[in-house]
């Protein structure tokens, strides 16, 4: 790694023990960063590069607001175009994943206005995260730790489920949707709730979510078994050397009773007001050592936009993400 790369990897890393250190109690009493990797570890393996997303693209492009946005939020990307860097990737921490496999994909993404303020958005394509708490993050791999065989015992799995039945959403979600076409051609959502104010100090708690302007497409699974382990390689590139690809950011208003603390649980976003936010293009492919050589960290959010204060997953991503870009600088 280049020098200027380790500076930046260091400084991260310092920040997030200086905020730790001044954690609240309660927080201590969940796994810390150190431990949720030690999890991810249990189940694929130290690859000595990202724990979870393993498998990946680095990305550049740019972010343009709607004239919609500055009613909802102040934050300066609402207000003129950011440069953005990106990384699309599938979900685990497999390096060598299949693109052909069910499964979660990623798309993390830093959105950098003129003014430098910045704004990280940690996107899944599915609506919700696999686990309430940071407990349950280490249950749910510990349950799928490889045996003897090189498999996971369904029993365990099946136990722990039974006891947590919060933690089967995200996978039945997933058993209900085809393989995307691309990653460019599925729907992103930042699975948390966030709290948007305006420059009147109006506040509106949304989800956010990231939708592709050609539409959902998915394959059948004929269609997936028929493709290469790698295919989004190919299909990102061919794609990128032709037109950017194209997403719409929007705000789903939230309503009463929609839970703001709990990742594992979808709103009825069919039922809610969805505020077009702005346009996300990506234009190119970007040296992956510009990613690893960094963090997306949910929690890095500018004045206008706040992250859930009950929500357990959303603060511990980044001690967790702090260890593992950590990890790649040795």
């Amino acid at each position: 790694m280049n020098p200027k790369a380790c500076r930046l990897t260091g400084a991260i890393v310092a920040s997030v023990l200086a905020v730790s250190a001044f954690a609240p109690a309660a927080a201590e009493e969940q796994p810390d960063g150190e431990a949720l990797v030690k999890a991810l570890n249990g189940v694929f393996g130290d690859h000595k590069m990202r724990a979870s997303h393993a498998k990946g693209h680095c990305v550049t492009g740019s972010f343009t607001p709607a004239e919609e946005a500055p009613s909802l939020s102040e934050a300066a990307i609402f207000f003129a175009p950011s440069s953005v860097i990106g990384r699309f990737s599938i979900g685990g921490g497999n390096p060598k994943a299949s693109d052909t496999a069910k499964g979660a994909r990623g798309l993390a993404l830093r959105f950098s206005a003129g003014d430098g303020e910045s704004a990280d958005f940690v996107t899944l394509s599915v609506p919700v995260f696999f686990a309430r708490t940071p407990a349950q993050v280490v249950g749910f791999l510990e349950a799928r730790v490889p045996g003897e065989n090189g498999k996971p015992n369904p029993e365990k799995i099946k136990a722990f489920a039974d006891a947590n039945p919060e933690t089967t959403h995200q996978g039945a979600w997933i058993a209900s949707h085809p393989v995307p076409a691309s990653y460019a051609s599925t729907s992103y959502w930042a699975v948390h709730a966030f709290t948007l104010t305006n420059a009147e100090g109006s506040e509106t708690t949304v989800k956010l979510k990231f939708v592709p302007k050609e539409g959902d497409v998915g394959l059948t699974d004929e269609e997936a078994a028929a493709k290469a382990p790698d295919f989004y390689t190919d299909e990102l590139k061919s794609r990128l050397a032709n037109t950017p690809a194209e997403f719409e950011l929007v705000a789903i208003v939230g309503e009463e009773g929609d839970p703001t603390d709990d990742p594992t649980a979808r709103w009825p976003e069919e039922e809610r007001q969805a505020v077009p936010l702005g346009t996300l293009e990506i234009g190119a492919l970007e040296d992956e050592a510009t990613c690893d050589a960094t963090m997306f960290d949910p929690t890095n959010l500018p004045k206008g936009i706040a992250g859930p204060d009950k929500d357990q997953i959303f603060p511990a991503r980044t001690p967790a993400y702090a260890v593992s870009v950590s990890r790649r600088a040795n």
